[in-house]
């Protein structure tokens, strides 16, 4: 399988995906019976939306 590398991340993703994980972490303190799929999700969608602007972005720059 093809390995994709983590995509550039702007300033706001950074700060999203940072603000996501620390409510991960309180989410976490309170106990592993917790639901945090929405989360992860969240940041999930974050990230994949950078990979797809590092690919427009690459093939406007051709």
């Amino acid at each position: 399988m093809k390995q994709q590398s983590e995509p550039r991340l702007t300033p706001r993703e950074k700060a999203k995906v940072a603000g996501y994980v620390a409510r991960m972490c309180k989410r976490g303190i309170a106990g592993d019976h917790v639901y945090q799929a929405d989360l992860e999700r969240k940041v999930d969608r974050v990230i994949e939306q950078a990979r797809r602007r590092e690919e427009r972005d690459a093939k406007s720059r051709k």
